[in-house]
């Protein structure tokens, strides 16, 4: 209906590289996924991104990845949720106006056995929790922008939420 007010965000995710890209405006954002986290009692998010491996200087930072993980695709969820949050609001800008995206979230690479449903509804409230109106949770191909417009996702992957 009113799909020039839709805005639709698309994030693949692995412990490497967290790359979010807006298939309406072109623009990508594409670093590895890690937060600076002050060590004081009252811990708080310092910089995120490549801007985060800069704040190790200071002695008084913790660097964490929340994607890094052995077993799990998220090993800390509240950090990956502010990590979502605050690379939505880069690519977004500081605009109060914006209209809250619809997230097709995409965790690279294909696990033994496939995710499981823990991980699947961690990534869909994650992304919820990051501000999302919706969010769809793919495994498969890299969707095209084409793809992410239309909401037609191929038959050679699957949505699975």
């Amino acid at each position: 209906m009113f799909s020039f007010f839709k805005n639709v965000v698309y994030v693949q995710l692995s412990p490497e590289l967290l790359t979010i890209h807006s298939p309406k405006t072109g623009k990508s954002i594409s670093e590895r996924p890690e937060v600076a986290i002050s060590a004081g009692p009252k811990q708080t998010i310092i910089a995120v991104g490549s801007e985060a491996r800069a704040a190790l200087a200071d002695q008084t930072v913790n660097v964490v990845n929340p994607f890094a993980h052995p077993r799990s695709l998220v090993s800390d969820f509240t950090v990956a949720e502010q990590l979502l949050k605050a690379f939505l609001k880069r690519l977004n800008g500081q605009n109060i106006l914006a209209v809250a995206p619809e997230v097709v979230m995409h965790p690279m690479g294909d696990p033994a056995g496939g995710f499981t449903q823990v991980e699947i509804r961690a990534l869909h409230e994650m992304a919820l929790g990051a501000g999302a109106s919706q969010v769809k949770v793919w495994q498969g191909r890299p969707l095209t922008d084409q793809e992410l417009m239309s909401r037609q996702f191929p038959s050679d992957g699957r949505v699975l939420s």
